[in-house]
Parts: structure tokens; sequence; C-alpha cells
């Protein structure tokens, strides 16, 4: 398997694997997500998709860095998000917005692009730190994986992982 599939399938993996840390959050540990973590969601399943297409595709030569292209496209703007929440959790109390309604109601009675916005703007529920771990707040450590997504998606659009495999090589 030529090197540059072999990272997307890594990739998607490790999407699949953050989205099921997501669920777990959710529906085991009880922790809502906020409108900024939907959008999040979103990124992660949208770098996870299209990594695994890349890997079932694998594309060579400009086709290849086309999907890394977007590949850092997709994560830095999953970063870009990740980093405004972290900006709203570093706010004083006092200039927090207004908490909002739920993802799910706001859904059922806006259309979808005032739900984006609403989303993209952020709310008091996305400033709230409901879990830790190593000092980092759940939009930190999904902003550091958008980040080395991102450049590992620099680093394949530049033309890195494009050796084959061999067996007999040392």
């Amino acid at each position: 398997m030529p090197a540059r599939r072999l990272v997307f399938l890594m990739i998607f993996l490790i999407c699949a694997a953050l989205m099921s840390v997501a669920f777990y959050m959710e529906y085991v540990m009880g922790l809502e997500p906020c409108p900024l973590c939907w959008l999040q969601r979103i990124a992660i399943s949208v770098v996870g998709i299209l990594s695994l297409i890349a890997a079932l595709h694998g594309p060579t030569g400009w086709g290849g860095r086309v999907y890394g292209l977007l590949l850092a496209l997709f994560s830095a703007g999953g970063a870009a998000l990740a980093g405004r929440q972290l900006w709203l959790q570093s706010l004083p109390e006092d200039q927090v917005p207004a908490c909002g309604p739920s993802v799910d109601y706001l859904l059922d009675v806006m259309p979808i692009f005032d739900v984006f916005r609403i989303a993209l703007h952020g709310t008091g529920d996305c400033a709230k730190v409901a879990w830790r771990f190593l000092g980092l707040s759940i939009p930190g450590w999904t902003g550091l994986f958008f980040v080395a997504l991102a450049l590992v998606g620099v680093a394949i659009l530049c033309g890195a992982f494009n050796a084959r495999r061999s067996a007999g090589a040392a």
C-alpha cells in the first residue's frame, strides 16, 4: 500500500475514534454538546470521510495533493472552530454571551443557515468547561488534533508520503 493511502486511512481511523469519544461523552457521560461542539463534530466527520475517500481512491501526483489541500483546509477550519470555543472559555464570566437553546431545538425552528450563524457566534453553553484531561478542555484537544491533521495535509500537498513501500527496501 502506498504511504499516502496509509496516511489517509490512519486519519480516517483517528477521526472515527474521535467521533466515538464524542458519542461516549454525550451518551455515557451525559455531556450535552454546544453549538460549536456540533460544528467541530461536523468538521471531524468531513475530514474523516474525505480521508476515507482518498484512501480508497489512492490518487497519485496532483490528485493526492488536492486531497492534501482539502484535508488542510477542512482541518484548519476545525481548528478555527476549536479556537473560537477556547476563546469563549477564556472570557471573564461577565463577558460570556448568554446561553441559548439546544441545537436540536434550533434545527426544529430555524432555517439551517441561521443555525450555522448562531453556532459560529457561540453561546454561553460553549464557554462552559465540562471536562478536562491533562489541563486541556475538549476544544483544546480537538484543536490539537485539527492542527496536527492540517499539518499532515500541508505535508501531503507538498509531496510528502509519495514513496511506495516495498518488502525488499532497507
